[in-house]
């Protein structure tokens, strides 16, 4: 059986960025492109290597959650240097599959199709034609349309110039012949480096055939230098996660303004709204309405909700019926069961509201534990910090909280239990009796408003 390694080059500055960040850590769809690389090369192999150098410490920390081995290129002297420090003279693997850490839309599917095509002593490579191909590597072929070598631009004849297929840099290639070609490099060159297409020349020297595969779509293979380009495959990116979206029965009313950085999962007949973000792992039930400008990270969403404008879902579980925002935000632990309303600014946090409860405006709800068909009236609170520790409020089916309480934790309201309207609960409420916490109400006589001086 072909045993297979990955090196992925990832050591350059990226200085067209014009950032302090390492190039292969800007994000694309909420993730490092690098990070994006590194998911794609381990559906093909779990042996992985990552050529590092500028700020590889920054690099390494924020992929420091992969089992991957790391290589340290000190001097970036081009990419035949950078692969010959991650192959080692005692490498067992058959063949070398060569990445990019700047080409974060690689799919599966066209690695797959290089590996099939490519036998473990022959040399493969993805190359794709351009309309303008200008700075990149032209593929030479010969009079019987086989590939005979690379040229780089910088080094190729005007006639040269004119192909416009070009070299993708993702090659595969035998371990056996590319230890003893690695050797043989020279930076003989217009950019003074050690260019890793040479070995094509060599590998015609010797016989070694060379098969090409060609990516679906273009922007699969395209690399990113400068935010521009960043940009553009951004929006790549998104619109295909909108039509795979779509075409699984999802309604977008605009595919455009959708931008999914992370997973999204969604039941048949879910509608999305325009400037809806997803963040992290989120599941949409059937029949569920996203508003616009809404945000959803790590949640999980039941069947006919509906989420209003202008709502923040973080970390959240929200059953079957329920009624969100507009203008909410359900903080990390909030837990809702089914028919529960949310309403405009209301904020809740590790807080678990029962079936048929209701928190309609204005309120606060956090640490705490509410039952079934329980109402919370406007501009209540529960007071769940004393500025070093944060206590739990229980309040049990049925009870009505009136308008502008707090209800200071810990603290425990009964079932079917009312508070008054503007009480400051310190104690637990017993059940199915009104409590109420109020000043004795004085009118100060011979007071005046204050006079502008």
């Amino acid at each position: 059986m072909t045993t297979l390694k990955t090196i992925i080059l990832a050591a350059g500055q990226g200085t067209r960025m014009r950032s302090t960040t390492p190039k292969v850590l800007h994000k694309l769809a909420g993730k490092p492109m690098l990070e994006r690389v590194i998911e794609t090369a381990q559906t093909i192999s779990p042996s992985i290597s990552i050529v590092y150098g500028y700020q590889g410490d920054v690099v390494k920390s924020a992929l420091s959650h992969y089992d991957i081995a790391w290589v340290h290129q000190a001097e970036q002297l081009g990419t035949g240097h950078a692969v010959k420090q991650a192959v080692s003279q005692d490498e067992s693997a058959d063949q070398i599959l060569v990445l990019l850490g700047d080409t974060p839309l690689i799919t599966t599917k066209t690695l797959n199709e290089l590996c099939q095509k490519t036998a473990f002593n022959e040399v493969g490579i993805v190359t794709v034609h351009l309309e303008n191909p200008h700075g990149l590597g032209r593929i030479l072929r010969d009079e019987n349309n086989h590939i005979i070598g690379i040229v780089e631009e910088k080094d190729a004849s005007d006639e040269q110039k004119k192909i416009t297929e070009i070299n993708t840099g993702i090659m595969l290639l035998p371990t056996h012949h590319l230890k003893q070609w690695l050797a043989k490099l020279n930076n003989h060159n217009a950019q003074k480096e050690y260019y890793l297409t040479d070995i094509f020349a060599m590998a015609v020297a010797e016989n070694v055939a060379i098969k090409n595969v060609s990516p679906q779509f273009t922007e699969e293979v395209m690399g990113i230098n400068t935010r521009v380009q960043l940009s553009y495959l951004e929006r790549v990116y998104q619109q295909r996660a909108a039509e795979k979206l779509m075409l699984s029965g999802v309604t977008l009313l605009d595919p455009a303004r959708l931008d999914v950085r992370g997973t999204l999962n969604c039941d048949k007949d879910v509608t999305i709204d325009v400037n809806v973000i997803i963040e992290g792992h989120v599941n949409i039930g059937r029949g569920t309405s996203i508003g616009a400008n809404t945000i959803l990270k790590n949640a999980t969403i039941g069947e006919n909700v509906i989420i209003e404008s202008n709502v923040v879902i973080d970390d959240s579980l929200v059953g079957n019926y329920c009624t969100i925002g507009p203008f909410a935000r359900l903080r990390p632990g909030t837990q809702l069961a089914e028919k529960v309303k949310v309403g405009n600014f209301v904020e809740t946090k590790k807080a678990i509201i029962g079936e048929g409860s209701k928190v309609p405006h204005l309120s606060y709800i956090g640490d705490a534990e509410l039952g079934k068909h329980v109402n919370i009236g406007a501009g209540t609170i529960t007071c769940n910090y004393d500025g070093v520790n944060k206590y739990k409020t229980i309040i049990h089916d049925g009870a009505f909280i009136g308008s502008d309480s707090q209800l200071v934790a810990p603290v425990t309201i009964g079932e079917g239990a009312y508070i008054g309207a503007g009480s400051t609960i310190t104690k637990d409420a017993p059940a199915k009796k009104l409590t109420i916490s109020r000043a004795k109400q004085v009118t100060i006589e011979g007071w005046e408003p204050p006079k502008k001086g």
